[in-house]
C-alpha cells in the first residue's frame, strides 16, 4: 500500500471539521417517524447539531446551503443495537478484539466504553452506509454476565460516547448453561444467587466493608455495577432463544423487577404475547430463519411480524461489526415476510433508540439530534445506497477504506491490461 492511499486511509479517522453550518434539504419524501408520519414533499432544516424545522411549508433559511432532494428519501439515521464496532477490528487478531474477558473477577463490571476505538476502519465503512450510531456490546467471556455495554456515535473521534453504560449484558440458554456447569437450571441459580448478593450488598455497604457480611459470589466491583440493574436505572440485555427460556427470564424479572431486554429471540414468537404483557423489548435478527441449535427449532422469518403484530417493541441487528451496514436488507427481508414497512423503519431507527433509553435520536423532528440520510431510493432495498449522510450535524465525506481501495484498482479501460494480446 502506498504513502497516499495510507495518508487518505488515516484521514477517514480524523475529527470532522466543525459544522457550524445549516442545511436545507428541500424537496424530498421526508419519513419523520414521529406524528407527523410521511411528508411527501417537505423540506428538513438543520443548524448546528440540531434539526430546528421540518415540514411541508418550511421556508429555508437565507443562509442554509441547500440539498435539492426531489425524488429521494430522506429518514433519521439507522442504530444497531448489538454490534462490536470500536472494539473488534480483525476477529482473528486477538489484540484487536477486546469483546469478551476470560477473567472471572470482573464481569458484570466490565465496561466496553474504556476499550472503543474511535478511529476503527470499520466506521466509515458503516456510516457511508446511513448507520449513524450503534450499541457496542460485550460477549460473555468466563461468566454468564457479560458486562456493559455503550452507545456510540459514528459521526467522528470527537464526542463519540453518547452512553457509556447503555445496558448489562448477560448469557443464559445453551451458552450460559455451558458456563455454570452444563444445566439452564444452574445458569438461573447463579443469576438470582448473583442478583440477591448484590442487593444485600447495596443494603449493607458498611457491615461489608467491616467484613461483617457473609462472602458473596462476586467481586466488589461487580456488586456495585449491578446497582443500577436492581434500581431499574439500566436495562437488563439477556442473549437467549429458546421459548421456555424466555419465559424463565421473565419470571426472573418480575421476581426482581427487572428491565429486561431480549436478545436473539429466535423462538420468541412463541411467547409473544407474554412478552407483550411485560412490555419487554427484543432485538432480533430478521434473517433467522434456521434451526443452527436445539433451542432455535421454532425460527421463522416470520418472527418479526408476529411479534409486532402482538405490540412487542422489536429492533433489528445481525450481530455483525465490519457489516453492520446490512441490517436495513435484513429489515426489508422482514417486511417480505408480513412486516409492515414502516414498522421495519422503526425498528432501525425510533425503537433501537427508545429500548436503550436514548433521547432526541430516532425521529426527524425539532430539537432532535440531526442524524439524518437521503437514500437514493427504498432504504430497505438491496439496490438502495445513502447519497448524503449528517451525523450530529455533520455532512459526512462517503468515503471508506473500500471506496478508496475501489477507486485505486478500479479497471483502467485506457490502459492495456497484463492479459491483452500485443
Amino acid at each position: 500500500m502506498n504513502l497516499k492511499l495510507i495518508t487518505r486511509l488515516a484521514a477517514l479517522t480524523m475529527p470532522l471539521a466543525a459544522h457550524a453550518e445549516s442545511y436545507a434539504i428541500t424537496n424530498a419524501v421526508i419519513h419523520t417517524m414521529g406524528p407527523p408520519g410521511i411528508i411527501k414533499q417537505g423540506t428538513v432544516v438543520i443548524e448546528g447539531n440540531r434539526i430546528v424545522a421540518v415540514g411541508a411549508d418550511v421556508d429555508a433559511p437565507d443562509d442554509a446551503i441547500g440539498i435539492d432532494a426531489s425524488g429521494k428519501i430522506v429518514t433519521p439515521g439507522c442504530m444497531d443495537p448489538a454490534t462490536n464496532i470500536g472494539i473488534v477490528e480483525v476477529g482473528a487478531v486477538d489484540a484487536s478484539v477486546d469483546t469478551a474477558t476470560s477473567s472471572d473477577r470482573y464481569t458484570a463490571a466490565h465496561s466496553v466504553a474504556d476499550a472503543v476505538n474511535p478511529r476503527s476502519s470499520l466506521i466509515p465503512v458503516n456510516r457511508i452506509e446511513g448507520i449513524t450510531r450503534v450499541v457496542t456490546r460485550p460477549y460473555s467471556g468466563a461468566s454468564i454476565f457479560a458486562g456493559r455495554s455503550a452507545v456510540i456515535s459514528l459521526g467522528s473521534v470527537d464526542d463519540y460516547l453518547i452512553d457509556r453504560a447503555a445496558a448489562m449484558h448477560l448469557t443464559l440458554g445453551a451458552y450460559g448453561a455451558a458456563l455454570t456447569g452444563g444445566s439452564r437450571g444452574a445458569a438461573l441459580v447463579k443469576l438470582r444467587e448473583a442478583l440477591q448478593d448484590a442487593r444485600d450488598y447495596g443494603q449493607n455497604r458498611r457491615a461489608f466493608e467491616s467484613a461483617s457480611r457473609y462472602a458473596y459470589a462476586l467481586s466488589r466491583p461487580d456488586l456495585e455495577a449491578l446497582q443500577p440493574v436492581l434500581a431499574g436505572e439500566l436495562p437488563l440485555v439477556v442473549d437467549v432463544e429458546r421459548a421456555a427460556d424466555i419465559e424463565a427470564v421473565l419470571r426472573l424479572a418480575e421476581d426482581f423487577d427487572l428491565d429486561v431486554i431480549i436478545q436473539g429471540g429466535a423462538e420468541a414468537w412463541l411467547v409473544a404475547d407474554e412478552l407483550a404483557a411485560a412490555d419487554v423489548p427484543v432485538i432480533l435478527n430478521p434473517l433467522q430463519n434456521l434451526p443452527f441449535s436445539f433451542e432455535q427449532i421454532a425460527s421463522t422469518l416470520e418472527n418479526a411480524a408476529k411479534l409486532h403484530a402482538a405490540g412487542v417493541t422489536i429492533a433489528f441487528s445481525q450481530g455483525e461489526s465490519h457489516n453492520a451496514r446490512n441490517v436495513k436488507q435484513a429489515a426489508g427481508i422482514a417486511v417480505a415476510n408480513g412486516l409492515p414497512w414502516t414498522a421495519a423503519l422503526e425498528a432501525l431507527t425510533v425503537n433501537a433508540a427508545s429500548i436503550f433509553g436514548v433521547e432526541k435520536y430516532g425521529r426527524l423532528a425539532p430539537g432532535f439530534d440531526a442524524d439524518v440520510v437521503i437514500w437514493d431510493g427504498d432504504p430497505l432495498e438491496v439496490t438502495t445506497f445513502a447519497e448524503r449522510v449528517f451525523i450530529a450535524g455533520r455532512d459526512i465525506p462517503m468515503v471508506s477504506r473500500q471506496t478508496l481501495l475501489r477507486d485505486r484498482y478500479m479497471k483502467d479501460e485506457a490502459r492495456p491490461q497484463a492479459y491483452d494480446k500485443p
